[in-house]
């Protein structure tokens, strides 16, 4: 998921199956996210969750927010990680979110992931409240939590095609119209690459950090851009820690950039993104 090596790898033991067979740590966060949507069926149905997320309006277009001339800074709230444990366990979220827009951010991300990223939906729903584009990041495997997104908020969900087969996507793709949220689809691979544009995507994060190696390819971009649509909006995700990233991303083809941990630890988050969004605007040769 976007700029954490968490999503694929860590330093932990991993589970392992009743045949032996060792649990990805996505397979792993998969699995937990499907019990959380178990648990808070059981409090609030769909149907009555649906009934509370049309009543909130959802929250301005992310794909309308990423078609700006230059490329776009999407800045993450971002708590904890399973690697790095807490980063920022205190934060405002809101706070830090008003920091990021101070600094030109076009939208903000927002990781709900509980249990290792310590996030939660009421930090989506207060920095949606902000008026900005949110994206909901988590690890997205049922209608369901399409619908928390929009009851808290948020404008767009993230779906990793890695974690979902045809039949889910196709649901959760379903599920994101029926709600009024843009899908942004993550791929990290030219396999995923095609399974994202036959969906007809056309906002879509290349995730630079390779699945198998936990390593960050610097010439993901480039090399998934060409297999992906003309006309899609290109988030680069992972390994964009400073203004040099974005000029390489943006030279490769990026419309806009996800930049979680580096924003997060940063003395001024404002200034931090400030200069990201400097970065992208020479690619339009307006640094103005």
């Amino acid at each position: 998921m976007g700029t954490d090596p968490d999503l694929a790898g860590g330093s932990y033991h991993e589970p392992v199956t009743a045949v032996g067979t060792p649990l990805s740590h996505l397979d792993r966060l998969v699995a937990a996210a499907r019990s959380r949507v178990a648990a808070a069926q059981s409090r609030e149905s769909l149907d009555a969750l649906r009934l509370r997320a049309e009543a909130r309006v959802p929250g301005p277009s992310l794909a309308h927010a990423l078609s700006q001339p230059g490329v776009s800074v999407i800045a993450e709230v971002k708590r904890a990680s399973p690697s790095r444990g807490p980063i920022a366990p205190d934060v405002d979220a809101a706070a830090l979110a008003g920091r990021y827009l101070t600094g030109g951010a076009s939208a903000i991300s927002v990781l709900t992931e509980p249990a290792e990223f310590l996030g939660s939906l009421d930090d989506l729903s207060v920095v949606a409240g902000l008026g900005a584009p949110t994206l909901r990041k988590d690890f997205i495997v049922d209608p369901y939590q399409v619908w928390e997104a929009r009851a808290a908020g948020a404008s767009a969900v993230l779906l990793i095609v890695a974690a979902l087969d045809d039949v889910a996507m196709t649901r959760l793709i379903a599920a994101c119209t029926d709600a009024g949220l843009d899908a942004l689809m993550e791929v990290h691979d030219e396999a995923e690459a095609r399974t994202a544009t036959d969906t007809g995507a056309r906002l879509i994060g290349v995730n630079a950090r390779d699945l198998t190696t936990f390593e960050v390819d610097a010439g993901a971009v480039a090399r998934l851009r060409p297999r992906l649509p003309s006309d899609a909006i290109v988030v680069a995700e992972s390994g964009v820690r400073g203004p040099a990233d974005v000029r390489a991303v943006a030279a490769a083809g990026a419309d806009a950039v996800l930049v979680g941990e580096h924003l997060v630890v940063s003395a001024d988050p404002a200034g931090a993104v400030a200069e990201l969004v400097a970065a992208g605007r020479e690619h339009t040769g307006d640094a103005a």
